[in-house]
Protein backbone atom coordinates (compact mmCIF):
# COMPACT_ATOMS: atom_id res chain seq x y z
CA UNK A 1 0.00 0.00 0.00
CA UNK A 2 0.90 3.80 -0.71
CA UNK A 3 -0.21 7.04 0.27
CA UNK A 4 -0.07 9.48 -2.38
CA UNK A 5 -0.36 13.29 -2.54
CA UNK A 6 -3.04 14.58 -5.58
CA UNK A 7 -3.57 18.27 -5.82
CA UNK A 8 -6.74 19.50 -6.98
CA UNK A 9 -5.38 22.35 -8.68
CA UNK A 10 -3.04 24.86 -8.15
CA UNK A 11 -5.52 26.72 -6.36
CA UNK A 12 -7.88 23.89 -5.92
CA UNK A 13 -10.30 24.47 -8.19
CA UNK A 14 -11.57 21.42 -8.76
CA UNK A 15 -11.97 20.68 -5.20
CA UNK A 16 -15.33 19.91 -5.27
CA UNK A 17 -15.70 17.68 -8.75
CA UNK A 18 -13.25 15.74 -6.31
CA UNK A 19 -15.75 15.24 -3.40
CA UNK A 20 -18.49 15.63 -4.55
CA UNK A 21 -18.18 12.78 -7.10
CA UNK A 22 -15.37 10.55 -5.27
CA UNK A 23 -13.09 10.95 -7.46
CA UNK A 24 -9.42 12.08 -8.28
CA UNK A 25 -8.33 13.77 -11.70
CA UNK A 26 -5.23 14.24 -13.19
CA UNK A 27 -6.17 17.39 -14.49
CA UNK A 28 -3.80 18.14 -17.21
CA UNK A 29 -4.95 20.95 -19.55
CA UNK A 30 -6.01 19.18 -23.23
CA UNK A 31 -5.32 15.97 -22.43
CA UNK A 32 -7.96 13.88 -24.59
CA UNK A 33 -5.62 10.62 -24.66
CA UNK A 34 -6.56 7.43 -23.55
CA UNK A 35 -3.05 7.03 -20.95
CA UNK A 36 -3.84 2.94 -20.49
CA UNK A 37 -1.78 1.76 -23.06
CA UNK A 38 1.14 3.38 -22.42
CA UNK A 39 4.18 0.51 -21.23
CA UNK A 40 7.23 2.92 -20.92
CA UNK A 41 8.34 6.46 -19.35
CA UNK A 42 9.52 6.63 -23.14
CA UNK A 43 6.27 6.43 -24.10
CA UNK A 44 4.87 9.11 -21.55
CA UNK A 45 7.67 11.61 -22.94
CA UNK A 46 6.62 10.81 -26.79
CA UNK A 47 2.88 11.52 -25.43
CA UNK A 48 4.18 15.02 -24.25
CA UNK A 49 6.41 15.60 -27.01
CA UNK A 50 3.02 16.07 -28.94
CA UNK A 51 0.55 17.84 -26.77
CA UNK A 52 3.05 20.02 -25.00
CA UNK A 53 5.73 20.61 -28.15
CA UNK A 54 6.51 24.11 -26.17
CA UNK A 55 7.29 22.74 -22.83
CA UNK A 56 10.87 22.75 -21.49
CA UNK A 57 12.57 18.95 -21.40
CA UNK A 58 12.41 19.40 -17.72
CA UNK A 59 8.49 20.08 -17.65
CA UNK A 60 7.78 17.52 -19.40
CA UNK A 61 10.00 14.67 -17.34
CA UNK A 62 8.11 16.30 -14.26
CA UNK A 63 4.48 15.92 -15.94
CA UNK A 64 5.60 13.03 -17.43
CA UNK A 65 6.65 11.62 -14.03
CA UNK A 66 3.10 12.38 -12.49
CA UNK A 67 1.55 10.93 -15.66
CA UNK A 68 3.17 7.58 -14.62
CA UNK A 69 2.34 7.63 -11.39
CA UNK A 70 -1.10 8.46 -11.70
CA UNK A 71 -1.60 5.73 -14.69
CA UNK A 72 0.35 3.03 -13.47
CA UNK A 73 1.65 3.20 -9.81
CA UNK A 74 -1.64 4.21 -8.05
CA UNK A 75 -4.09 0.84 -6.73
CA UNK A 76 -6.82 0.06 -5.12
CA UNK A 77 -6.34 0.16 -1.40
CA UNK A 78 -3.79 3.29 -1.65
CA UNK A 79 -4.97 5.90 0.35
CA UNK A 80 -4.82 9.63 -1.02
CA UNK A 81 -4.02 12.86 0.35
CA UNK A 82 -5.81 16.19 -1.22
CA UNK A 83 -5.29 19.44 0.44
CA UNK A 84 -8.20 21.68 0.82
CA UNK A 85 -8.29 25.21 0.32
CA UNK A 86 -9.85 25.57 3.40
CA UNK A 87 -6.49 24.82 4.28
CA UNK A 88 -7.30 21.32 5.44
CA UNK A 89 -6.52 18.08 4.28
CA UNK A 90 -8.85 14.89 2.58
CA UNK A 91 -7.99 11.33 2.98
CA UNK A 92 -9.37 9.10 0.72
CA UNK A 93 -8.83 5.55 -0.28
CA UNK A 94 -8.83 4.37 -3.53
CA UNK A 95 -11.35 2.19 -5.51
CA UNK A 96 -11.14 1.94 -8.60
CA UNK A 97 -8.39 1.63 -11.82
CA UNK A 98 -7.28 4.40 -13.98
CA UNK A 99 -10.09 5.38 -15.95
CA UNK A 100 -10.38 7.27 -19.36
CA UNK A 101 -13.60 9.71 -20.79
CA UNK A 102 -12.91 10.40 -23.81
CA UNK A 103 -16.44 12.57 -23.25
CA UNK A 104 -15.60 14.07 -20.19
CA UNK A 105 -15.45 17.93 -19.91
CA UNK A 106 -11.85 19.25 -19.84
CA UNK A 107 -9.56 18.70 -17.89
CA UNK A 108 -11.51 15.79 -16.01
CA UNK A 109 -10.47 13.10 -19.12
CA UNK A 110 -8.76 10.78 -16.65
CA UNK A 111 -9.74 9.54 -12.80
CA UNK A 112 -10.14 6.76 -10.44
CA UNK A 113 -12.06 6.36 -7.90
CA UNK A 114 -11.98 7.07 -4.36
CA UNK A 115 -13.85 6.38 -1.07
CA UNK A 116 -13.27 9.49 1.09
CA UNK A 117 -12.13 8.00 4.26
CA UNK A 118 -12.41 11.84 6.11
CA UNK A 119 -12.73 15.38 4.89
CA UNK A 120 -11.22 18.15 6.09
CA UNK A 121 -8.65 17.27 8.43
CA UNK A 122 -6.79 20.42 10.06
CA UNK A 123 -3.39 20.70 9.11
CA UNK A 124 -2.11 20.94 12.41
CA UNK A 125 -3.05 17.85 13.08
CA UNK A 126 -0.36 16.22 11.14
CA UNK A 127 3.39 16.29 12.01
CA UNK A 128 5.61 19.22 10.45
CA UNK A 129 7.75 16.55 8.51
CA UNK A 130 4.62 15.07 6.76
CA UNK A 131 2.93 18.58 6.21
CA UNK A 132 6.88 19.68 4.55
CA UNK A 133 5.97 16.55 2.13
CA UNK A 134 2.61 17.66 1.53
CA UNK A 135 3.39 21.22 0.46
CA UNK A 136 5.16 19.81 -2.63
CA UNK A 137 4.14 21.91 -5.40
CA UNK A 138 3.73 18.81 -7.79
CA UNK A 139 0.22 17.37 -8.71
CA UNK A 140 0.64 13.75 -8.22
CA UNK A 141 3.61 11.96 -6.01
CA UNK A 142 3.81 9.43 -3.61
CA UNK A 143 4.96 9.97 -0.01
CA UNK A 144 7.35 7.69 1.36
CA UNK A 145 9.41 9.60 3.58
CA UNK A 146 9.68 8.81 7.08
CA UNK A 147 7.03 6.42 7.29
CA UNK A 148 4.50 8.24 6.35
CA UNK A 149 2.15 6.08 4.90
CA UNK A 150 1.83 3.84 8.33
CA UNK A 151 1.52 7.30 10.33
CA UNK A 152 -1.02 9.41 8.54
CA UNK A 153 -2.88 5.54 8.89
CA UNK A 154 -2.27 5.07 12.83
CA UNK A 155 -4.17 8.84 12.78
CA UNK A 156 -7.52 7.31 11.85
CA UNK A 157 -7.86 5.20 15.58
CA UNK A 158 -6.46 8.71 16.81
CA UNK A 159 -9.07 11.02 16.58
CA UNK A 160 -7.30 11.65 13.41
CA UNK A 161 -4.76 14.14 15.23
CA UNK A 162 -1.00 12.35 14.68
CA UNK A 163 -0.20 9.54 17.54
CA UNK A 164 3.39 10.83 18.04
CA UNK A 165 5.14 7.85 16.64
CA UNK A 166 8.78 7.96 15.34
CA UNK A 167 9.36 8.18 11.93
CA UNK A 168 11.11 4.34 10.67
CA UNK A 169 14.51 4.74 10.13
CA UNK A 170 15.74 3.80 6.56
CA UNK A 171 18.67 0.63 7.46
CA UNK A 172 21.54 -0.30 4.93
CA UNK A 173 19.67 -2.19 2.09
CA UNK A 174 16.22 -1.07 2.22
CA UNK A 175 15.30 0.13 -1.64
CA UNK A 176 17.00 3.65 -1.91
CA UNK A 177 14.02 5.41 -3.07
CA UNK A 178 12.31 4.88 0.40
CA UNK A 179 14.96 7.46 1.61
CA UNK A 180 13.93 9.44 -1.12
CA UNK A 181 12.47 13.17 0.30
CA UNK A 182 9.86 14.78 -1.61
CA UNK A 183 10.86 18.50 -0.65
CA UNK A 184 14.56 17.87 -1.90
CA UNK A 185 13.81 16.50 -5.09
CA UNK A 186 9.99 18.38 -5.71
CA UNK A 187 9.62 22.36 -5.70
CA UNK A 188 8.17 23.04 -2.05
CA UNK A 189 5.30 25.72 -0.94
CA UNK A 190 7.93 27.32 1.38
CA UNK A 191 4.86 29.56 2.32
CA UNK A 192 2.81 27.42 3.32
CA UNK A 193 5.35 25.16 4.91
CA UNK A 194 5.93 28.93 7.45
CA UNK A 195 2.15 28.89 7.36
CA UNK A 196 1.87 25.39 8.80
CA UNK A 197 4.65 25.96 11.64
CA UNK A 198 2.90 29.34 12.61
CA UNK A 199 -0.71 27.55 12.59
CA UNK A 200 0.96 24.76 14.88
CA UNK A 201 2.74 27.29 16.95
CA UNK A 202 -0.53 29.62 17.43
CA UNK A 203 -2.64 26.65 18.40
CA UNK A 204 -0.03 25.03 21.15
CA UNK A 205 -0.39 28.70 22.60
CA UNK A 206 -3.50 29.82 22.44
CA UNK A 207 -5.84 26.06 22.45
CA UNK A 208 -9.36 26.65 24.39
CA UNK A 209 -9.81 30.00 26.00
CA UNK A 210 -6.91 31.37 24.78
CA UNK A 211 -7.69 31.54 21.14
CA UNK A 212 -10.35 34.16 22.40
CA UNK A 213 -7.47 36.47 23.86
CA UNK A 214 -6.02 35.77 20.56
CA UNK A 215 -8.87 36.75 17.99
CA UNK A 216 -9.80 39.90 20.56
CA UNK A 217 -6.13 41.64 20.46
CA UNK A 218 -6.71 41.36 16.53
CA UNK A 219 -9.92 43.06 16.75
CA UNK A 220 -7.76 45.71 18.63
CA UNK A 221 -5.45 45.72 16.26
CA UNK A 222 -8.05 46.57 13.66
CA UNK A 223 -9.41 49.40 15.90
CA UNK A 224 -11.94 47.93 17.70
CA UNK A 225 -12.72 48.44 21.15
CA UNK A 226 -13.43 45.09 22.68
CA UNK A 227 -15.47 43.62 25.53
CA UNK A 228 -14.51 40.45 26.29
CA UNK A 229 -16.72 37.58 28.47
CA UNK A 230 -14.93 35.69 31.55
CA UNK A 231 -14.62 31.92 31.46
CA UNK A 232 -17.37 29.57 31.80
CA UNK A 233 -21.28 30.12 30.53
CA UNK A 234 -21.01 32.81 28.23
CA UNK A 235 -24.65 32.75 26.62
CA UNK A 236 -23.16 33.06 22.96
CA UNK A 237 -21.13 35.98 23.26
CA UNK A 238 -16.96 35.73 24.09
CA UNK A 239 -16.14 39.12 22.67
CA UNK A 240 -18.64 42.35 21.72
CA UNK A 241 -16.71 44.64 19.66
CA UNK A 242 -17.04 48.22 17.64
CA UNK A 243 -15.08 50.80 16.91
CA UNK A 244 -14.15 54.33 18.59
CA UNK A 245 -12.92 55.07 21.86
CA UNK A 246 -15.29 54.36 23.56
CA UNK A 247 -16.89 51.43 21.66
CA UNK A 248 -19.90 53.44 20.43
CA UNK A 249 -19.60 53.21 16.57
CA UNK A 250 -20.82 51.29 14.14
CA UNK A 251 -21.10 48.26 13.34
CA UNK A 252 -21.16 46.57 16.55
CA UNK A 253 -20.08 42.99 16.33
CA UNK A 254 -21.03 39.74 18.51
CA UNK A 255 -18.11 37.47 18.66
CA UNK A 256 -18.42 33.82 18.85
CA UNK A 257 -15.30 31.55 19.29
CA UNK A 258 -14.66 27.97 18.74
CA UNK A 259 -11.09 26.13 19.30
CA UNK A 260 -12.51 22.60 18.38
CA UNK A 261 -10.20 20.89 15.55
CA UNK A 262 -13.29 19.18 14.13
CA UNK A 263 -15.90 21.12 11.86
CA UNK A 264 -18.51 23.35 13.43
CA UNK A 265 -22.01 22.68 13.66
CA UNK A 266 -24.99 24.30 12.54
CA UNK A 267 -26.24 25.18 15.59
CA UNK A 268 -23.78 27.54 17.04
CA UNK A 269 -24.70 29.78 14.06
CA UNK A 270 -28.08 29.80 14.66
CA UNK A 271 -27.13 30.53 18.77
CA UNK A 272 -24.75 33.64 17.41
CA UNK A 273 -27.34 35.08 14.97
CA UNK A 274 -29.94 35.00 18.23
CA UNK A 275 -27.67 36.64 20.61
CA UNK A 276 -26.98 39.45 18.19
CA UNK A 277 -30.53 40.20 18.50
CA UNK A 278 -30.15 39.54 22.14
CA UNK A 279 -27.61 42.28 22.37
CA UNK A 280 -28.33 44.62 19.54
CA UNK A 281 -25.31 43.78 17.55
CA UNK A 282 -25.71 44.39 13.86
CA UNK A 283 -22.90 41.55 12.98
CA UNK A 284 -21.44 38.75 14.23
CA UNK A 285 -18.31 36.82 13.63
CA UNK A 286 -18.28 33.05 13.99
CA UNK A 287 -14.41 31.63 14.44
CA UNK A 288 -13.31 27.64 14.49
CA UNK A 289 -10.11 26.51 14.38
CA UNK A 290 -11.19 23.50 12.65
CA UNK A 291 -13.59 25.38 10.47
CA UNK A 292 -17.06 24.65 9.22
CA UNK A 293 -19.95 21.83 8.22
CA UNK A 294 -21.59 22.10 4.56
CA UNK A 295 -24.94 22.96 6.96
CA UNK A 296 -22.97 26.08 8.27
CA UNK A 297 -21.44 27.61 4.94
CA UNK A 298 -24.68 26.51 3.24
CA UNK A 299 -26.05 29.55 5.12
CA UNK A 300 -23.27 31.87 4.02
CA UNK A 301 -25.20 34.06 1.20
CA UNK A 302 -28.34 34.23 3.38
CA UNK A 303 -26.26 35.83 5.96
CA UNK A 304 -24.05 37.77 3.73
CA UNK A 305 -24.46 41.35 5.21
CA UNK A 306 -24.67 39.98 8.83
CA UNK A 307 -22.23 37.45 9.43
CA UNK A 308 -19.11 36.44 8.74
CA UNK A 309 -17.07 33.12 8.97
CA UNK A 310 -13.42 33.08 10.22
CA UNK A 311 -11.40 29.59 9.80
CA UNK A 312 -8.14 28.55 10.55
CA UNK A 313 -6.82 29.61 7.55
CA UNK A 314 -8.77 33.41 7.74
CA UNK A 315 -7.83 33.57 11.38
CA UNK A 316 -4.23 33.34 10.34
CA UNK A 317 -4.61 35.99 7.13
CA UNK A 318 -6.34 38.55 10.16
CA UNK A 319 -3.26 37.18 12.70
CA UNK A 320 -0.15 37.85 9.88
CA UNK A 321 -2.13 41.53 8.64
CA UNK A 322 -1.94 43.26 11.94
CA UNK A 323 1.13 41.32 13.43
CA UNK A 324 3.02 44.50 13.65
CA UNK A 325 0.26 46.22 15.48
CA UNK A 326 -0.53 43.51 18.02
CA UNK A 327 1.35 44.58 21.97
CA UNK A 328 4.46 43.24 22.74
CA UNK A 329 3.84 40.76 24.90
CA UNK A 330 1.71 38.75 22.35
CA UNK A 331 4.77 39.54 19.66
CA UNK A 332 7.23 37.79 22.32
CA UNK A 333 5.19 34.74 22.41
CA UNK A 334 4.35 34.58 18.83
CA UNK A 335 8.33 35.51 17.63
CA UNK A 336 7.20 35.89 13.73
CA UNK A 337 10.45 37.76 11.05
CA UNK A 338 9.46 38.38 7.12
CA UNK A 339 11.64 37.12 4.99
CA UNK A 340 12.01 37.17 1.39
CA UNK A 341 12.32 34.28 -1.32
CA UNK A 342 12.57 33.19 -4.77
CA UNK A 343 9.90 32.06 -7.02
CA UNK A 344 10.45 29.11 -9.04
CA UNK A 345 9.90 29.21 -12.45
CA UNK A 346 9.66 25.42 -12.52
CA UNK A 347 6.86 25.35 -10.26
CA UNK A 348 4.19 22.35 -11.22
CA UNK A 349 1.75 24.11 -13.92
CA UNK A 350 0.14 20.68 -14.81
CA UNK A 351 -3.32 21.88 -14.49
CA UNK A 352 -3.49 25.43 -16.09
Amino acid sequence: MALWLNRSGRHCEHESRFLDEGRIYFTFDGLDRDLSHIATRDDVQALLEEVAPNASPGKRRQNGGQMWAFVTKMAKGDWVAVPSKRKTIHIGEITGDYTFDPNAQNPYYHSRTVNWIEQDVPRTNFDQDILNSLGAFTTVCEIKRNDAENRVRAMQTNDWKSTGAKPRLITNGEDEQEATDESSTLNIDLEQVARDQIARQVYAQYANHGLEDLVEAILRAQGFTTHHSGKGPDGGIDILAAPDTLGFGRPRICVQVKSQTSPLERPVLDQLVGTMQHVGADQGLLVCWGGFKKTVLQEVPRLFFKVRLWDQNDLLDQFLAVYDRLDEEMRAELPLKRVWAMTSPDTDDTKE
